[in-house]
Parts: C-alpha cells; structure tokens; sequence
C-alpha cells in the first residue's frame, strides 16, 4: 500500500491511498481519532474501516491531520483538521474525477471533523460515525444532516456515554428526508476491544442495504441537482 505525501493547508500530509481496480469507482475517506490522546491514520479502527472500504471495491484514503506522524503542522482543535480533511478529498477528487459519489468514515474525534466535511461537501452520499463524541463537542451544526448514515456506539463506552449519542441520534431522527442507521454493540466498550469484527460486520450490513435501495446515488444526484 503506497505511501502519499500531498501539501495540505499547513504543509505536507502522510497518507496511505489505495485506488481501486474497478474503474470509475467511488470514494471512501477515513479520518482518526483525537491527535492529542494517540490518534493516528494506523489506530486499529481506522485501519479496519480503510480495509472494510477496500473491499468493497471503493478507492479509498486514510491520513495523518497535521501535527501526526510525518504530516506537517500543529493541532489546531478541528478547524485546521477539517481543512485537512477537505484537502484530502480533494486530492482524490482530483486523481478520480469520474468518481459517482463518496463516503466518509471517521471514529472519535474523526467521526465530528467527518460530520462536519459532511455538510460541506454535496458528493457526499454517505456516512459512517464511530463513537461520535456527543459528549465533548458540539454537533448542532448537523441542522439539517444533508445524508443518511450509520452511527455504531459501544454500549460499555466509559469516553463517550452511549446516552450521549442516543441524544444526538434523536435529534437527527427528528429531520425529515435522512435515515439514521443507529447500532449499539452492548458489551463494547470506546475502543471496541474484542468486538472490532461486529463493528465491521454492521458496517458492512448497513452499507449492503445502502446498495440494495439505490439510495447512494439518488441522494448524491438530489444533492448534484441542489447545489446546481
């Protein structure tokens, strides 16, 4: 798997991109938890999502925001990193300009920038958020969420309290025009130890259902249509 080195915002970005063999393919972005407790593009989560993504035939991107591993900069508490984030779809964008839609995926602190990438970005069709921390930072910005999505929480987590995110998943079920796909894994606890493949088995689920309803690329031709 190469290794990427692209200028960002604050300097070079370390990422690992793999492109698909199929032509034409859609995009995934992978986003890591908090940098300031550990968070780089190789946490286990992280790298399963990248993996899950891979073998659904996605091109797909996970990266080291600023201040991480070789990436230029300094941590700039989410402002600089959704920058970051953006920067990296744009590369993609820009290696896969015939790419149909895009998903994101991030855990933690990954999960708020990727919410927030979210309701910037119109070619995003989709999401996956992995013990958004409901609890430590503000999602009201999602007023409305423009996509549908799946949210996995750990029913034991003791960093983000799963009532946390049953709140901030009642609020999003409340707007009219998106599914949220919510999913508790009772036993799991913030680092989903011992339950990491039931995390992937539900991501896997959730996207399958995804396909099947053709929902991907309806939502991504309204949001096409909108922003024109």
């Amino acid at each position: 798997m190469p290794e990427i080195i692209f200028n960002g915002p604050a300097g070079r970005l370390e990422a690992r991109y793999s492109h698909s063999k199929t032509p034409n393919a859609p995009l995934a972005l992978i986003l890591h938890p908090h940098p300031e407790h550990g968070g780089t593009m190789n946490n286990k989560i992280t790298y399963m999502m990248f993996q899950a993504m891979l073998d659904r035939g996605f091109s797909v991107m996970r990266f080291n925001s600023r201040g991480v591993g070789r990436s230029q900069g300094i941590f700039d508490r989410g402002e600089g990193e959704l920058s970051d984030a953006a920067c990296a779809l744009d590369w993609m964008q820009e290696l896969n300009p015939n790419a149909p839609y895009v998903w994101i995926a991030g855990f933690q602190f990954g999960a708020w920038i990727g919410m927030q990438l979210l309701m910037r970005r119109p070619e995003i069709a989709g999401f996956i958020s992995v013990a958004p921390p409901a609890n430590l930072y503000d999602f009201s910005f999602l007023a409305p969420c423009p996509s549908s999505g799946l949210i996995l929480q750990g029913g034991k987590d003791d960093v983000v309290p799963e009532p946390s995110v049953l709140d901030l998943v009642g609020k999003l079920k409340a707007q009219k025009g998106i599914e949220i796909d919510y999913r508790v894994l009772p036993s799991a606890n913030h680092f989903f130890h011992d339950h990491t493949e039931d995390m992937i088995a539900h991501i896997h689920d959730h996207m399958n259902n995804a396909e099947e309803s053709g929902r991907e690329i309806d939502v991504n031709m309204k949001k096409v249509k909108k922003a024109a």
